[in-house]
């Protein structure tokens, strides 16, 4: 039999950095790449370049690997008291701090080398405001019950920089679209909030979910709708077709089913509300990739 070629100390720190930056759960990423790609696609009017493509569907998931390692440093205190997250590695000691800082920092510059090196003046700028929500919303949850907002933009700052890419400015019809998706992931994360409700109220943590309390539920459907009528908007705005159409149409069903899931505002069904996400943001980008083909 081979000697393993890796030693298992290193095989169980490179497991513990891949869970560091959510290597092993790809639905965050998800929930970025869709609306950065209606963004592409639509600033395109018609198919990006190849170039901006590569950049953004990379800087997606650098960024979000590198939110993901600044959040556990944040709640690196916190972390050990919540069932969910207890067992993380850096609360429970198998990484250091000054680790994910590190990765943080690394993962921001190499993104940040790729929009200097491939695109343009206006991305390099919006860049920075990107880099500072990265940072600042992990923090958010200690100082106010709208963490999800903040959240919402920094998972919405790729749809301008990913615009100003592409076309060379951020139009009004970019910002009607960030809008959207502010909303979209309030929602969401406010599903994704209500699984760790009865921990945060325990330990002193601020969220949407324990703000909206009973109107949970109901504020979710409403972000929805409105997520839905701005979404038609901008279908009007860029003069889109059917198949667009059709993608918002599976999007509100999709939003009708999670309301299902959650009904009883279960951890198991709330977190299968969050993750149904990934399929309404997908059926948008379908929509919208079958009609700018068919056009």
């Amino acid at each position: 039999m081979l000697p393993n070629a890796v030693p298992d100390h290193i095989q169980a720190r490179l497991a513990d950095y891949a869970r560091l930056l959510r290597v092993d759960r790809p639905i965050g990423s998800l929930l970025l790449l869709w609306p950065t790609y209606w963004a592409l696609w639509l600033a395109a009017d018609g198919f990006p370049s190849v170039g901006n493509f590569i950049v953004f569907t990379l800087g997606v998931f650098m960024m979000r690997a590198a939110g993901c390692a600044i959040n556990d440093f944040a709640d690196r205190k916190v972390d050990r008291h919540v069932k969910r997250t207890k067992d993380r590695p850096l609360t429970s000691g198998r990484i250091e701090a000054w680790e994910a800082i590190a990765l943080f920092a690394g993962l921001c510059v190499t993104a940040f080398l790729m929009v200097i090196l491939f695109t343009n003046t206006l991305t390099l700028y919006l860049s920075f405001g990107g880099a500072v929500l990265a940072f600042i919303y992990p923090f958010m949850k200690r100082y106010t019950h709208l963490p999800q907002l903040f959240l919402g933009a920094a998972f919405s700052w790729a749809i301008p920089m990913a615009w100003a890419a592409e076309a060379g400015e951020v139009t009004k019809l970019a910002w009607l679209l960030f809008t959207a998706n502010v909303l979209w992931t309030v929602a969401y994360d406010t599903l994704y909030a209500m699984v760790d409700r009865d921990d945060d109220i325990r330990i002193g943590i601020k969220s949407t979910a324990i703000l909206f309390g009973d109107a949970d539920r109901a504020v979710i459907a409403i972000l929805q709708s409105l997520v839905v009528l701005i979404l038609i908007l901008v279908g009007q705005q860029a003069e889109l077709g059917v198949f667009y159409y059709l993608g918002l149409v599976a999007m509100a069903c999709l939003f009708v089913f999670q309301q299902h899931l959650a009904r009883f505002r279960e951890r198991d069904g709330c977190f299968k509300a969050f993750l149904n996400n990934n399929w309404a943001g997908f059926a948008v980008f379908t929509g919208l990739l079958v009609d700018r083909i068919i056009s």
